[in-house]
């Protein structure tokens, strides 16, 4: 397929730039929770779309016709000639509510981002080993409050005070990896990994009506930057003649996040600022702790069916992380349960075209990092999408949607409920073809 090649070649210069701004010039658009005001913001669900349709699976799953980037070892899973490239967008729409401490009235809001999910590459290197390159999110950081002071006392004295609170910004991966099969069955595979991003925390004390007062603005600009690896393996095992299973591990080790943060102070009088405190500090002590994930994926050998399992455990409860005082924050340990399958009707039916077309669904439970006074914050959510070939080959438009609910209106949380959409383009090629002339 000669034509896609400038295809690939144009989108990758096309998206780069846009992955290397988003890196550079933090904005709030990043992403949006309230929770995403502690430590390095909200984590990003890994993923193309081919795994957050079924429920974010991967650790076990094989499958020659998308890049699973969810373990390293899934690399060599690939036709052994073929160029692979994946690359994603993702709409969050979500709507929040919230029922302050001794109140009978439930606040809402909504918010909805739209940003670029990821970009994957994946070459042969030689026979039956690969490698593969690529960047997406890791976590985000979005918020916005405002809130006007309520004691009489100080209103009575020094007027209309506004309070606010502004987060921005976000941490992305770039990783490099590759892995080999041996023995037919057993694949291994290691990716590099580096995190490097900005965040951005800004508060304001504005005093409205009173000239009296100077407003106090003040926040923290962090630059981050670590390394880290993943190691996976898979192994294949068939079941008969018309199965295969496929069991997977994945191991991250810890990453020590470095950088810089600059602390800023000033006030502000009329049309006249003050620098209170300007400086910038060396960054020390953030980790991200080691990962453990296990899965396992049943698959029919005519690819009509599949269905699989992962599980997940990290444990934060030992890393440094900033927390506003007085929130009853402290970090957990997160762990994830997801299950997913998907059903093509008949993949090589030549009359109708929606037998090619594959359907997907999963679920998840996913505990967060966070607990706010001993009650740990946890998402539930259910999945759907599908893929559409195009053209030869394994190319496709992939499509998930993602229905969940995080938090709950108990226990002084911010219950989020929230649709998110994500489509993703699957290109494949076959490099290093000799044509036969006559």
């Amino acid at each position: 397929m000669k034509f896609l090649r400038p295809i690939t070649a144009v989108a990758i210069l096309m998206l780069l730039p846009l992955f290397g701004a988003k890196a550079q010039n933090s904005t709030a658009d990043t992403g949006y929770s309230p929770y995403s005001i502690f430590g390095i913001g909200d984590l990003a669900k890994s993923g193309s779309a081919y795994n957050a349709s079924m429920g974010g699976i991967g650790i076990g799953d094989r499958n020659i016709r998308y890049i699973n980037y969810l373990n390293p070892a899934a690399v060599t899973a690939r036709q052994t000639k073929s160029f692979m490239m994946d690359f994603g967008v993702r709409q969050n729409n979500v709507y929040y509510a919230a029922r302050p401490a001794g109140s009978e009235n439930t606040l809402h809001s909504a918010n909805n981002v739209f940003n670029m999910d990821h970009i994957v590459l994946s070459f042969p290197i030689w026979k039956s080993s690969a490698f593969k390159f690529g960047i997406t999110p890791y976590s985000s950081t979005g918020y916005r409050f405002r809130t006007r002071e309520g004691r009489d006392e100080l209103v009575s004295e020094m007027g209309d005070i506004e309070y606010y609170q502004l987060g921005q910004g976000g941490v992305s991966k770039a990783f490099f990896g590759a892995g080999a099969t041996f023995f037919k069955r057993l694949s291994i595979g290691v990716d590099g990994e580096y995190l490097f991003g900005n965040i951005t925390r800004y508060t304001a004390a504005s005093f409205n009506t009173s000239s009296s007062y100077r407003s106090i603005n003040s926040g923290w600009n962090y630059t981050l930057h670590g390394l880290g690896a993943k190691f996976g393996l898979q192994y294949e095992q068939p079941l008969g003649k018309k199965l295969v299973a496929t069991v997977g591990a994945t191991y991250s080790l810890a990453a020590k996040v470095g950088g810089e943060v600059n602390r800023f102070a000033y006030g502000v009088h009329g049309s006249s600022s003050d620098t209170i405190v300007n400086t910038t500090t060396k960054l020390d002590g953030y980790e991200i702790p080691a990962e453990l994930g296990v899965g396992f994926t049943l698959r029919a050998k005519d690819e009509s069916w599949m269905f699989g399992f992962d599980y997940t455990d990290q444990d934060w409860t030992r890393s440094v992380i900033d927390a506003a005082p007085g929130t009853g924050f402290s970090p957990a340990r997160t762990r994830a349960f997801r299950g997913g399958f998907e059903f093509t009707p008949n993949r090589y039916d030549m009359r109708y075209f929606l037998k090619h077309i594959t359907y997907r669904a999963g679920a998840y439970h996913e505990l967060s990092y966070y607990s706010f006074n001993g009650y740990q914050v946890a998402a539930t959510g259910i999945t759907l999408g599908f893929s559409i070939p195009v053209f030869r080959y394994f190319n496709s438009v992939n499509f998930a949607l993602d229905l969940g609910q995080r938090g709950s209106l108990t226990d002084n949380l911010v219950r989020e409920r929230y649709f998110k959409f994500t489509v993703s383009f699957a290109l494949h090629d076959i490099w290093f073809l000799k044509p036969m002339y006559e």
